[in-house]
């Protein structure tokens, strides 16, 4: 009996040892898991990344890759149709409306009578302005003809000196031949010479004064001609105010017009209408004022206009800014549509510069926060976008040029990023 009993206290001695080696190893087991995973936890956690992040979802953006294109500088501009050449009508004389004979939209030819007006202080004006010129030109016509007789008496007067000298000489040089044959008396002959120098003299005096009359009344009458023409050049102008009553068209073309009626006002220098070319047309564009140093003639420009694309150039730049604006004319350079209109708006493409290939991006809401600075950049395995820094340069409504900080094939983000807050990654879902 002891034996047996010794037997089994010997036996349940080594199930006790046993059974305290197994607790031993679901110990160790546990402390080896606990420790896999806080190694696990502390390798992520050293290479989480640890900037500011937002998950996004893909549907709610736009993407956009960069590309190397053809880049064509321009700015979306907006010209009214205009007749090629407006020649305006304005009332030179002011005065009151007599007869109309053209109205409104009426095709006119050059010349033609369009209004006449009256004005009765202003005939009574012009008749007081003849009569005083015709005044004047009696009177210059009057000193003319006092100097012309002045000079015709010096003549007659010199005709009979020189006859007088004349006769003299001949007695005297009769009388001299006399004299030497001792067949007249010297006192005679003495008397005679005396004569003849005296009619010598008298005639030199004569002759002398002539001439520098001559010289004095052709200056005179070279004067009063000119005074008598610019005397019949003011009678005429004065004249023709009577005809500056009538309003003619200058050109030929459409007339618009005031709307006028007879016995109506009309001020002086009142613009009254206008005769408008229609056989062509012009383009008058408003261009923001930031682009005027930039703008020059022979810049060119489309439009579409049914189905087609028409170019025009500009012809003829505006400098003066007004409202923030300055205003260029601008031509086709090829047919014009032929149903068009005065007064039209069309949309138009300015070139502001030569084309050339180049790194562009496409426009999008993007630049409003971040000015072109920044962009949100897809990572290669599409599932981030990172913020990352560039450089634009030119723009035109399609796309932004790329100077900096991206590559072909890039692709960025280029919706608007008003609601991803200053976060630097997003996460694309």
């Amino acid at each position: 009996m002891a034996t047996e009993n010794d037997s089994r206290i010997s036996s349940e001695g080594m199930d006790k040892k046993i059974e305290k080696s197994s607790w031993g190893k679901k110990q160790l087991g546990m402390i080896i898991t606990g420790v896999v995973i806080l190694s696990a936890f502390v390798y992520s956690f050293g290479f989480m990344d640890a900037r500011s992040s937002l998950n996004v979802d893909r549907a709610t953006i736009n993407i956009s890759a960069v590309q190397q294109e053809p880049f064509q500088e321009f700015i979306q501009v907006t010209g009214t149709v205009q007749p090629i050449q407006t020649m305006y009508l304005d009332a030179v004389e002011g005065g009151v409306v007599d007869d109309i004979y053209e109205e409104f939209g009426a095709m006119v030819e050059q010349g033609d009578t369009i209004v006449v007006l009256s004005n009765s202080d202003l005939r009574l004006n012009v008749l007081q302005q003849t009569s005083a010129i015709y005044d004047q030109i009696n009177q210059t016509r009057n000193s003319r003809l006092n100097i012309e007789q002045n000079t015709l008496s010096l003549k007659e007067r010199l005709a009979q000196a020189e006859n007088q000298l004349e006769i003299t000489k001949s007695n005297f040089e009769r009388e001299k031949k006399l004299y030497e044959q001792n067949l007249i008396a010297e006192q005679q002959f003495l008397e005679t010479q005396e004569n003849y120098d005296y009619q010598q003299k008298r005639y030199d005096l004569i002759y002398e004064s002539f001439k520098q009359d001559s010289i004095k009344s052709s200056q005179q009458l070279r004067q009063i001609d000119q005074s008598l023409e610019r005397m019949w050049t003011s009678l005429e102008a004065v004249q023709n105010i009577l005809d500056r009553l009538v309003v003619m068209a200058p050109i030929s073309g459409q007339l618009s017009t005031i709307e006028l009626n007879p016995g109506q006002s009309i001020s002086s220098s009142e613009r009254i209408g206008q005769v408008d070319i229609l056989d062509n047309y012009k383009v008058r564009v408003q261009i923001d004022e930031y682009h005027l140093s930039r703008v020059t003639t022979g810049l060119k420009g489309t439009f579409d206009y049914n189905g087609n694309t028409h170019q025009l150039e500009i012809t003829k730049v505006y400098p003066v800014v007004e409202n923030g604006q300055f205003k260029v004319d601008m031509e086709f350079t090829e047919q014009v549509p032929g149903d068009l209109t005065r007064g039209q708006t069309l949309r138009i493409q300015l070139m502001l510069g030569e084309s050339g290939s180049t790194l562009v991006l496409d426009r999008g809401g993007f630049y409003q926060k971040t000015g072109g600075n920044w962009v949100y950049k897809i990572t290669e395995d599409g599932d981030k976008a990172v913020r990352h820094d560039i450089r634009l340069g030119r723009q035109n409504p399609n796309y932004f040029e790329v100077l900096s900080g991206l590559d072909e094939g890039d692709r960025v983000i280029t919706s608007n990023y008003g609601s991803f807050g200053e976060n630097e990654v997003l996460n694309l879902e």
